[in-house]
């Protein structure tokens, strides 16, 4: 008998090992890697070693040397980003989580020695194994399993949205940098006027009133100035931060101009399906209801039994009689404790997976009716945006500059005075920086139709509940 009990249990331990989740060489990164890549094109690396941190760090210093572009922006948040690294880490946790529940529960040996009166001894001990544990370990494996991957999904989603914030503050910078550029360059040309008005003031040839309207016209040009030069050292700042730069690196260049506006824009035949084939905070949501219907059914099933352990035991009673001869006894047994459900009869643990399970439901709909509205919003404001830019560029500013150059030109055949020679000169330069704000908000507005698109708004919060069953004590003698 004792062959066949060595075999079946070198059988069980066997299958309960191959049953255990391995940890993967990369911390699950593969997936996420991937994903990153099909959306974005932008590689995605979690940094393990001083390896890791030194091959990121040359290839940052090398996409630094050179003035930014949106892409490489992007690909260096995505190397040098910490709070990412951190969301990198929260699915290294969800691993490990997912390997420990994988694993059986430990048994637990007990040891002990009696002795009584008349030259009684006793030893024993008990090896004691938590069977209901045993029992649920695949359900609560696959249970692990999925919210596994559903972390993998919020790892994504971190991801891309930390992507669509660089690309707003990169776009936000460069703006600001082209408008500070705009009015430095018209301050310069109302500087030389106001010189020059100064001098014929002098010489007579311009009266108080004309002097006045150029000077006060170069002073508001620079109080423009000034804001802009905030905004550029806000917005620089910003962009800084989101890409984790400090110390030597902030010396980077940015382009001078914002990217040109594309001849035509991109046409989406229904983007209400794009957002819900694409979008990662609906994949989540969906993950997360069938975890969680997996887990109402485990809470269903071990509501009347959520302790169950298994004691065998093994004890040698030694007694001495008078004469000091030795009698020695051996006694082998089992015991099974469970916890009676008398007071607390598993209610509360149903009702909370059953309503936490339609919490679910519920945010998963009102995301969907949102994301679509979501969607619809972005591409209606990225083609609006786009010909509202568009118009700027075919048919104000070619105006404006025709209406300007008229304008000097009276001026100069003494037709007109200083005054509207001003007035013209603001309206042509206010032209000019709402064009360009036109192109700026176009740009965002496509960041803006990305994250409707593919990553949504914040990524939903887990709202899997813990399957394990309460920790009971129950004393077993044997």
């Amino acid at each position: 008998m004792k062959a066949p009990s060595k075999v079946v249990i070198a059988a069980l331990l066997g299958l309960l090992a191959a049953g255990c989740a391995k940890f993967t060489d990369d911390g699950g990164m593969a997936p996420v890697s991937d994903g990153v890549r099909k959306e974005i094109g932008k590689d995605a690396v979690k940094l393990s070693s001083a390896e890791d941190v030194r091959r990121a760090r040359e290839r940052v210093q090398a996409l630094l040397s050179e003035p930014l572009s949106e892409d490489t922006a992007v690909q260096i948040a995505l190397l040098n980003n910490r709070g990412l690294q951190a969301a990198y880490n929260d699915l290294g946790i969800s691993e490990a989580e997912y390997v420990q529940t994988s694993l059986p529960p430990n048994p637990a040996l007990t040891v002990g020695r009696t002795f009584g009166t008349g030259g009684f001894a006793e030893i024993g001990f008990q090896l004691v194994g938590n069977l209901l544990a045993l029992a649920t370990l695949p359900r609560r494996t696959e249970i692990a399993k999925r919210e596994f991957e559903e972390a993998r999904y919020r790892a994504v989603a971190t991801t891309l949205s930390l992507t669509v914030d660089v690309r707003r503050a990169y776009v936000r910078a460069v703006a600001a940098q082209q408008r500070l550029a705009l009015l430095e360059q018209s301050r310069q040309t109302a500087d030389a006027s106001a010189r020059l008005m100064k001098q014929l003031g002098e010489t007579g040839a311009a009266n108080k009133l004309d002097q006045a309207r150029v000077s006060v016209f170069y002073a508001d040009l620079s109080a423009q100035v000034a804001q802009a030069r905030l905004s550029v050292a806000g917005t620089r700042e910003a962009l800084s931060r989101i890409l984790g730069l400090w110390g030597p690196d902030l010396d980077y260049k940015l382009p001078a101009r914002l990217a040109a506006l594309p001849a035509a824009p991109d046409t989406l035949a229904d983007v209400e399906i794009e957002a819900m084939r694409r979008r990662v905070d609906l994949i989540i949501l969906r993950y997360e209801i069938v975890t969680l219907a997996k887990s109402v059914g485990f809470v269903n099933a071990t509501r009347y039994l959520s302790f169950l352990e298994l004691a065998l035991g093994y004890r040698n009673e030694v007694e001495t009689n008078d004469a000091g001869e030795q009698t020695s006894k051996n006694r082998y047994g089992f015991e099974l404790g469970i916890v009676i459900p008398i007071f607390d009869t598993g209610e509360a643990r149903v009702t909370t997976a059953r309503e936490t399970y339609m919490r679910a439901v519920n945010r998963l709909t009102e995301r969907s009716v949102n994301a679509r509205s979501e969607a619809r919003v972005a591409y209606t404001t990225y083609r609006a945006t786009y010909d509202i830019a568009r118009y700027y560029q075919t048919r104000i500013l070619p105006l404006r500059r025709q209406i300007a150059a008229e304008v000097l030109l009276r001026y100069n055949g003494m037709l007109v005075d200083v005054f509207e020679l001003l007035v013209e000169e603001r309206e042509r330069i206010s032209a000019n920086i709402a064009s360009l704000d036109a192109l700026r908000d176009h740009h965002l507005a496509v960041a803006d139709l990305q994250a409707a698109l593919i990553v949504g708004g914040t990524v939903p919060p887990s709202g899997v509940i813990n399957t394990t069953p309460p920790p009971e004590t129950i004393p077993l003698g044997f």
